[in-house]
């Protein structure tokens, strides 16, 4: 009977039961100060509904213009602004577009990382352009993305209209149902995909940071997985962490059903600062450290609404109300983080790290020479080089 239920709420409201009745007959005495980990990330696409190309540089230099006043209205519990993860697609990609982004990245106002949208490929296709990106933005953009300790490039990745591992059920927008495998052989660290509700992509998995399951020949492998757990041994393989998926009783649709709250931020649902409690209210976290709570919000913020949503009035109060519930509370701490610094973050958790999480934002990975600010481990030299970026590939119109 669940699959009848509306906006796809039957593949988890199962998975969101079991947590509410787990956490009520175990609630853990939690360690404190609270650490709560605040990630926006954004599937930035100035060619949204395909505009002039003249629309399209004035999406992107609204953000230049923009983005700095309202950052540097606030700062977290280190001294940190705000700072936005752009994950920018491949399928659209313009040289000019990334060199704007990449001048608010080396103000220390955010980092650059991989989106996708793709249809009918296959897996050395997709495996191809995983690679091809990854070496224009290191090499023909000065180190656009994270390094390991060999200097060695590495990326989050996004999966354009939510259809990881080929997850939607008539086989749209993706064809490569072992995406989980060919992310990590070409260098992803991690996917930030998750929550895709109410679409039918959405996984049983909620709440969580996991790794995908193994891929067994049928797609969606990453509908269930392992915890990544405390103290515990890694796996070898991809590691997602996901936004909030819950219940939002206080606003109804009709006045009587809950409206899903997911976490998405857009002109029609801006970040209200009713929704912050909630976001941290999932509880999203390393198995067993769960002082340390992971908030990952996302947006398409291109586009004009939804960039007024996240960068207007309702921004401002969002971050107003992170500030009065987990920065000025002194039972808890905030710490505004990228996607580079929220992965390293659950890997040292993972390594059975404790104490203060803003230790361990440049845990493993870090941002290149370009991009490093004050006080930031520095990478070891990176590979150098560049050759010309081959055709990015054929946009499909999405999300």
């Amino acid at each position: 009977m669940l699959r009848f239920l509306p906006r796809n709420i039957g593949i988890w409201i199962t998975a969101y039961a079991k947590q509410k009745l787990t956490r009520l007959a175990h609630r853990p005495s939690l360690e404190r100060p609270l650490h709560v980990l605040f990630c926006f990330v954004d599937h930035y696409e100035p060619r949204w509904d395909k505009p002039p190309r003249e629309q399209e540089d004035a999406r992107v230099q609204y953000w230049l213009n923009n983005y700095p006043v309202y950052a540097d209205g606030f700062t977290d519990s280190d001294g940190h602004k705000p700072k936005h993860s752009f994950f920018f697609p491949w399928d659209e990609y313009e040289a000019e577009h990334i060199e704007h982004l990449a001048c608010l990245c080396e103000a220390g106002y955010g980092e650059i990382e991989i989106h996708l949208h793709h249809h009918d490929d296959s897996a050395e296709g997709f495996r191809q352009k995983m690679l091809d990106f990854k070496r224009v933005l290191h090499e023909d953009h000065r180190g656009a993305l994270p390094v390991d300790e060999r200097g060695e490039p590495k990326y989050a990745f996004i999966h354009g209209n939510w259809c990881l591992n080929n997850s939607r059920p008539d086989g749209l927008w993706c064809g490569v149902d072992n995406e989980s495998e060919i992310l990590v052989e070409t260098g992803c660290y991690v996917d930030m995909t998750m929550p895709s509700a109410p679409s039918d992509t959405q996984t049983r998995t909620i709440n969580s940071v996991h790794y995908s399951g193994d891929y067994d020949g049928r797609p969606g492998c990453h509908d269930r997985g392992e915890p990544v757990s405390f103290n515990s041994p890694r796996k070898d393989k991809l590691m997602l962490i996901q936004g909030p998926l819950l219940f939002n009783w206080a606003r109804r649709s009709m006045g009587i059903m809950p409206r899903i709250e997911n976490g998405e931020i857009d002109g029609d649902n801006p970040p209200r600062a009713e929704r912050v409690p909630l976001w941290v209210k999932a509880g999203v976290c390393v198995e067993g450290k769960p002082d340390w709570v992971f908030v990952k919000i996302h947006t398409h913020g291109a586009p004009e609404a939804n960039a007024a949503a996240v960068l207007g009035e309702s921004g401002c109060a969002m971050h107003a109300e992170l500030a009065r519930l987990y920065k000025d509370d002194p039972r808890c701490r905030l710490h505004y983080v990228s996607a580079r610094e929220m992965a390293n973050i659950a890997r040292a958790a993972e390594d059975g790290k404790t104490g203060d999480p803003n230790d361990y934002r440049d845990y493993e990975l870090c941002v290149a020479p370009r991009f490093a600010q004050p006080g930031q481990r520095q990478p070891a030299a990176p590979t150098q080089g560049a050759a010309p970026a081959p055709a990015p590939a054929t946009a499909v119109a999405g999300r």
